[in-house]
């Protein structure tokens, strides 16, 4: 900085990782938000940007994020997904601070309070993903937005709201946790390489290789910071099963015995859900074992129906497919039915995805996720009897020149399916 002086630092409150929102059974990518609007806005403003994740181990509210709380120049809080420590960490911040606080969220949040006097500036996600245009537009609002409040240190805390005559700490009070936070900022310069970002962003590097150990190893450390966190939980337990070692077997059983944690039985996250069906539908696969297939088929039947999910909905009528394989009578045709009805709902959903494609963070067209919907609208189809419709979707997937494996994963499962429904009894 010009003149010896200290960069100003942000200090953000939020989640991270992707979360669901229980008030709309959305999963939303929260380190998308992190990364591609509030970062770059913050450094764009000037400012030095620290997530509260970067510096709270084990999910443990310690002295340094009161001291940053204090101290920081800035505070911005995403309350998306009702993420409870946002929620407290913002209210001791309105508490120990006036002045420039900046509270987002996305735009389907409904705050647990009637606090009217408070700005919650709204952001669009489109369930995991964010529109670039609508990320585009959020970041330039909260850069000016941070220039503004840095600036102009207009109240915007509703504890001095209310209570004008209540003084701030003093800065006598507050130099020692200035010092503190000075510290906390010069050991994440230090050791970048060790703060949940930085593992969050080597992890995401080797699962996109492919690289299931490596992948399992990064999970195991952030678990040790984040013990209780869905999202950490869940990602183990998928490169857990998806490393096959020490054998398929024994990785399958290690990653069931991680989702444990998340309540399979009972919970509501589809996420966990589709995993859950994920390791028993491969577990019924090595063993073939009936309770496995069943148990698979309840877990994609309660993912699909919550949210209407496409992986969900596709997985949860192939398996009814297989059960009807191995059943007889009434029972088997009862399967291929609700096969058939769920595939047209599947086909309902991707459609219009498909049509639009999946974007990236910088708005060019995701080729690999685009084509992975219309895997699945291809399947769909032809669990359907509507060839052409298959055909026409089957194009449009190759024109997207998919790598080589990709085309043989979707055509390994089309034989799959086709086999099912040449075997497949019918109603009379």
């Amino acid at each position: 900085m010009a003149n010896g002086a200290a960069q100003r630092t942000c200090f953000v409150v939020m989640g991270f990782g992707e979360k669901t929102d229980f008030q709309t059974q959305r999963v939303l990518d929260l380190d998308k938000t992190y990364r591609t609007i509030i970062k770059r806005a913050v450094e764009e403003a000037g400012l030095k940007c620290i997530r509260a994740d970067d510096v709270i181990h084990s999910g443990v509210i310690d002295k340094q994020m009161y001291d940053l709380l204090l101290t920081a120049d800035l505070v911005v809080a995403d309350l998306s997904t009702s993420n409870a420590n946002a929620i407290y960490e913002l209210g001791v911040r309105h508490a120990l601070r006036p002045n420039t606080t900046i509270v987002i969220a996305e735009s389907e949040f409904k705050f647990p309070f009637d606090v009217r006097q408070l700005l919650i500036r709204p952001y669009v996600h489109l369930g995991k993903g964010i529109d670039y245009e609508e990320a585009e537009r959020m970041r330039a609002a909260l850069c000016e937005a941070i220039k503004t409040l840095v600036g102009k240190k207009e109240t915007d805390s509703p504890v001095y709201t209310f209570l004008p005559n209540l003084l701030p700490p003093s800065v006598a009070v507050s130099q020692p946790a200035q010092r503190a936070a000075a510290a906390v900022s010069a050991q994440l310069d230090a050791a970048p390489d060790d703060t949940t970002t930085a593992l969050l962003d080597a992890f995401r590097q080797a699962r996109a290789q492919s690289d299931f150990l490596t992948a399992k190893a990064l999970l195991t450390k952030l678990r040790e910071r984040r013990p209780n966190d869905p999202y950490v939980v869940q990602q183990l337990a998928l490169a857990t099963y998806k490393s096959k070692l020490p054998t398929p077997k024994d990785a399958l059983l290690q990653a069931h015995a991680i989702l444990q944690e998340l309540k399979p039985d009972s919970t509501n996250d589809t996420e966990t859900l589709g995993l859950w069906g994920a390791v028993h539908k491969r577990l019924w696969e090595l063993t073939n074992d009936p309770q496995h297939l069943n148990e698979a088929i309840r877990a994609y039947e309660r993912g699909f129906y919550l949210r209407n999910d496409h992986y969900n909905g596709i997985n949860y009528a192939f398996l009814l497919n297989v059960r009807a394989s191995i059943s007889a009578g009434t029972d088997a045709v009862a399967d291929v039915v609700l096969a058939e009805r769920v595939r047209r709902r599947v086909i309902e959903v991707c459609t219009p995805l498909a049509a639009q494609g999946v974007k990236d963070e910088e708005g060019n067209l995701d080729r690999e996720n685009t084509f992975w919907v219309y895997a699945t609208l291809i399947e769909a189809y032809v669990g359907s009897g509507n060839r052409s419709g298959a055909d026409d979707a089957k194009k449009k997937a190759l024109e997207l020149n998919p790598e080589p494996w990709m085309v043989d994963s979707m055509n390994d499962q089309l034989v799959k399916l086709e086999k099912l429904l040449a075997a497949a009894p019918h109603s009379s």
